[in-house]
């Protein structure tokens, strides 16, 4: 059984992650495991009306009582900037410790990247981002604010047991992908001479327990460019909460954009609920207009049935979040050509029912990819269960 917390939050937040919750009815029954879903009212909406984000006892129910968190996206123009992301996110991610910021950064064959040349072979790394330190912390202030003397700072920290819980986490993950096993920390040591300097002696000293994962250093500038340059160098990255925010976002723009790009924030204790989002934000501008694309929440979803089932040790609810992600990536070459952010393409039940372009895209694609599973009337779809629950028309 896994307990699920969905905060849809605001814009386009809602519609894409019920995308997601198809996909997982149809890989319950498909797989046979169990779930219990609830969906939570946090988000712009509450702010405006109730004046709070989320309180204290909510997290502690939300840690009582769930195993994962579901999310969509927050923020919207009527409330001021940082009060969701700060009073949500943040608020989620310090007090339920999720101290690992999980990012793939793949490029899926048919989907169009920037860089000339390049293709799903050459772009397929995991970036592991500490997400409880460094400047997100909160540290600092202003001295004499408002006045033309005005002084503010912003403090980063760093802790050794916060960044060598981050380096373990990154070190065992590398040594599971069927990669080059190839750890490269990204900092700036040259100039943040005591909190990378923090990082570099941890990232040392525990790789010594790691003789089989080869280790490199790159400085956050030469990494950007390495990743527009060379990508196929890197395996998996650990680095900063700050320079993981940046470095991650380079990553969607060279797989498609912010519209198939995941994550997943985690408590690898499993002490604590795990959160799973898509990267892209509200989009306010076009929520309730049917075109938002929910790739990213359904990537998400499968990362969320990967890693709950690797924490539970249970095989059936990994396989599962496999089988979602293969078949994104299955359907992707019919997008060649198309830009992911803003397609243009359905995601609400009215226009699936009246047969909306997303609709016949995938559909098709799906009789492409997995032609033993045509029906005789050539309309559904059973082989991968999650499709014909996501695209329910006939």
């Amino acid at each position: 059984m896994i307990k699920i917390a969905m905060i849809g939050g605001d814009g386009i937040g809602p519609e894409v992650c019920e995308q997601g919750v198809r996909c997982l009815e149809a890989l319950a029954q498909r797989h046979g495991f169990e779930y219990k879903l609830q969906r939570l009212p946090y988000g712009g909406e509450r702010v405006l009306k109730e004046h709070v984000v989320i309180t204290d006892d909510e997290v502690a129910e939300i840690k009582a009582n769930y195993d994962v968190i579901y999310l969509g996206a927050v923020g919207r123009p009527d409330v001021p900037p940082g009060v969701l992301e700060r009073g949500l996110l943040l608020k989620l991610r310090f007090d339920l410790d999720q101290y690992i910021n999980l990012r793939p950064v793949k490029l899926y064959p048919g989907i169009a990247t920037p860089l000339a040349g390049r293709t799903s072979a050459d772009i397929d790394f995991m970036v592991v981002r500490e997400n409880t330190e460094d400047l997100y912390c909160g540290a600092g202030g202003f001295l004499r604010k408002g006045t033309p003397h005005e002084v503010a700072t912003q403090e980063m920290i760093a802790t050794r047991m916060g960044v060598e819980r981050c380096l373990r986490y990154a070190f065992d993950l590398c040594r599971t992908r069927d990669r080059e096993k190839k750890l490269t920390l990204v900092g700036k040591t040259n100039v943040l001479t005591y909190a990378h300097d923090l990082w570099m002696r941890a990232f040392e000293e525990v790789g010594g327990e790691y003789p089989d994962v080869k280790r490199e250093y790159h400085h956050v500038d030469a990494c950007c460019m390495y990743m527009v340059a060379k990508p196929q160098i890197y395996d998996t990255i650990v680095t900063t909460n700050m320079f993981g925010d940046i470095i991650t976002d380079l990553g969607a723009a060279i797989t498609g954009g912010m519209g198939i790009a995941a994550s997943g924030n985690l408590n690898p204790t499993a002490d604590a609920p795990g959160m799973f989002e898509p990267v892209h934000g509200s989009a306010p501008d076009i929520a309730g207009k049917d075109i938002a694309n929910p790739i990213a929440a359904i990537l998400s979803m499968a990362m969320l049935l990967q890693q709950t089932g690797l924490l539970k040790h249970d095989a059936t609810i990994q396989a599962a979040g496999d089988e979602l992600e293969a078949a994104v990536a299955k359907v992707c070459p019919k997008f060649e050509g198309k830009p992911l952010d803003r397609p243009g393409i359905s995601t609400t039940k009215s226009r699936i029912w009246c047969w909306g372009r997303w609709d016949r895209m995938m559909r098709r694609a799906m009789l492409i990819a997995f032609p033993e599973n045509r029906r005789q009337d050539e309309r559904e779809v059973d082989g991968i269960a999650w499709l014909s629950a996501m695209w329910p028309c006939a």
